[in-house]
C-alpha cells in the first residue's frame, strides 16, 4: 500500500526545471529515504508534496487523495513536514514549540484542549524530552534541539512525516540519536517516514525504501540491498565506490570512494 503517489510531476523555478515527468510511489508504514547530490530535486520534491511549491504539471496523491482537491489545513492533518534548518523564536520552551504542531487541529476560536495537551505530552515523551519540556530551545544541545522539532512534527498527529536533512550539522552520535528515534516511531506507531539525507551510509542502514535522484530524475528506487550498486552511485554522485554488506547482510555500506575519472576526461 502506498502513502504517497506521484504521477507525471514537473516542478520548475521560473525557467529552471528541477523535476520533470516524475512517477514515484512511496510505501505506507515504511522508512523512505531520498538521496542525491546538491540541486538534484530532493528538497523540491518534499516541498511540492507539502504544497509549499506549486508544480507545473502532474498530480500528487496522499493516502489516495489528490492534494489539488484538498484544503491546506486538511493536508496538514495527513502530512507533517519539517524543513531543513528550522529556526525557533528566542525564549520559546520545548513545550511551547511542540504546541505549534497542534495548529492544524485547532478551531478558529479557543486554545489548546485536553486532547491537545495529551498529544503534546506524548510527543515530548516519545522524543525523550520530558526532563527538558520547560527548558528554552536555545539552551538545548544540537541533538536535543532536533528532537524538539521532531516532537513538534509528531504533535501534528499525522500518519506521514517528512523531514528534510534532519541530521545535517549534527555529529555522529546525534545523527544516530535522531534516526533511531524515527526508526522506533516507524516500527512502534507505523508512522510513514520520508527523509532527505546526505549521509549515504545512514540512508542505506535505516531505509526500508530508498530513492536515488539525479537532475530531477529517479535513478533507482527500492530496498537498498537491491538497488544500491557501484553503477547507481556512479550515476547519482559521479563516484567510484567500494561497497560491502553489513555483518548480517541486511544493507550495503560504502567503505571507500573516489571521483569517477570520467568526470575529468
Amino acid at each position: 500500500m502506498e502513502a504517497i503517489r506521484i504521477e507525471n510531476l514537473t516542478v520548475a523555478y521560473e525557467n529552471n526545471t528541477i523535476i520533470k515527468d516524475m512517477n514515484l510511489s512511496l510505501p505506507k508504514g515504511k522508512i523512505n529515504i531520498i538521496i542525491g547530490g546538491n540541486g538534484c530535486g530532493k528538497s523540491t520534491l518534499l516541498k511540492t508534496i507539502a504544497r509549499i511549491n506549486k508544480p507545473v504539471s502532474g498530480d500528487i496523491f496522499i493516502n489516495g487523495k489528490n492534494i489539488k482537491k484538498v484544503k491546506e489545513k486538511e493536508i496538514a492533518k495527513e502530512v507533517a513536514f519539517l524543513p531543513q534548518g528550522p529556526t525557533c523564536p528566542s525564549g520559546l520552551t520545548v513545550r511551547q514549540l511542540v504546541a505549534f504542531g497542534r495548529f492544524p487541529h485547532q478551531k478558529m476560536m479557543g486554545g489548546l484542549n485536553s486532547h491537545d495537551q495529551e498529544v503534546i505530552d506524548w510527543a515530548i515523551k516519545e522524543t525523550g524530552l520530558s526532563d527538558f519540556a520547560d527548558r528554552e530551545v536555545d539552551c538545548l544541545s544540537g541533538g536535543q534541539r532536533q528532537r524538539a522539532w521532531i516532537a513538534m512534527t509528531l504533535a501534528q498527529e499525522t500518519e506521514i512525516i517528512m523531514l528534510d536533512e534532519p541530521t545535517t550539522y549534527l555529529d555522529l552520535s546525534y545523527q544516530l540519536e535522531v534516526l533511531e528515534i524515527l526508526e522506533r516511531l516507524n516500527k512502534e506507531k507505523q508512522i510513514t517516514v520520508i527523509i532527505v539525507l546526505h549521509e549515504i551510509n545512514n540512508a542505506f542502514r535505516f531505509a526500508d525504501h530508498i530513492v536515488g535522484l539525479k537532475s530531477g530524475q529517479i535513478i533507482c528506487e527500492g530496498k537498498p540491498l537491491d538497488v544500491i550498486t557501484k553503477e547507481t552511485l556512479k550515476t547519482i554522485y559521479g563516484i567510484e565506490a567500494d561497497l560491502i554488506k553489513n555483518e548480517t547482510g541486511d544493507y550495503p555500506i560504502c567503505v571507500e570512494y573516489e571521483l569517477s575519472r570520467g568526470l575529468n576526461d
